[in-house]
């Protein structure tokens, strides 16, 4: 499974980050080279792989972006690099923890500005390189929602994963990302289900899914809130639900493999 490329995506809220953290800490420990990308502007996805210290994003920092786009940003109208130099970012401004190098992207900018900006271009390129030139397992935690694939961030993947909770709105959002990964031709979109408290809620999602796509279930675990809310990262299973990613890991394995 050398160099798979996953991006995790879902609604606000539904646990993406968690399932990134989960997944990059078992590729690591099936000891090949991950590198975690927090492509979310809430960047937490350092913290829950236990990094404590605050970590500028790319799209903030404007004095490299203004070297390899070739332009000043206040400058209203410039014409802009399309395709910067980026091979080096990773290594320069990745956090490693236990194996994982972890590197924040920030917020794309959204409003008047448009996509168009040198700010957005770079970090399209940037994620572009990690996705079809990195030879290490990549983990990309993406945006909350859908308008990131509108931009064609995930473009490219090997595996999209959308988690989905019990929700109507979980489940539109996730209907709703599947017809945009097809648009964009990803062809391996699957389902993880996350928080559910009982039977009953598995089977309403699995409702509005085919259960070839489903690689699998977490519950509801009061302990995962409570080391969330604590600031406790790693999050740390407990024992069914361990077993349940286990599994998840696994049929994740079988599909690549195929």
């Amino acid at each position: 499974m050398q160099g798979i490329k996953i991006a995790v995506s879902g609604k606000g809220g539904v646990g993406k980050t968690t399932i990134s953290a989960l997944l990059s800490i078992a590729f690591s420990k099936k000891g090949f080279k991950v590198l975690a990308v927090d492509c979310d502007p809430n960047a937490s996805l350092l913290n829950y792989l236990g990094i404590k210290e605050e970590v500028k994003p790319i799209i903030e920092m404007r004095s490299l972006i203004e070297e390899r786009m070739e332009v000043k940003l206040d400058s209203i109208g410039s014409f802009f690099k399309l395709n910067p130099k980026v091979d080096d970012i990773p290594e320069r401004f990745s956090k490693s923890i236990d194996g994982i190098k972890v590197i924040s992207m920030g917020g794309i900018k959204k409003g008047g500005t448009g996509c168009a900006c040198p700010e957005n271009t770079f970090i399209k390129s940037l994620i572009s390189h990690l996705v079809l030139h990195r030879d290490e397992v990549v983990i990309m935690d993406m945006e909350a929602g859908v308008e990131h694939f509108g931009r064609g961030t995930a473009e490219g993947v090997d595996v999209l994963i959308i988690v989905v909770e019990p929700s109507f709105a979980g489940i539109k959002t996730a209907n709703k990302i599947k017809k945009l990964a097809k648009d964009i031709k990803i062809k391996k979109v699957f389902i993880i289900i996350n928080k559910i408290r009982d039977e009953k809620e598995k089977e309403y999602i699995l409702k509005h899914f085919n259960k070839e796509e489903v690689l699998g279930e977490l519950f509801m675990e009061d302990e995962i809130q409570e080391q969330s809310l604590n600031g406790i990262f790693p999050i740390k299973l407990g024992k069914e639900n361990l077993k349940r990613f286990e599994d998840i890991f696994c049929n994740l394995e079988s599909i690549k493999a195929k």
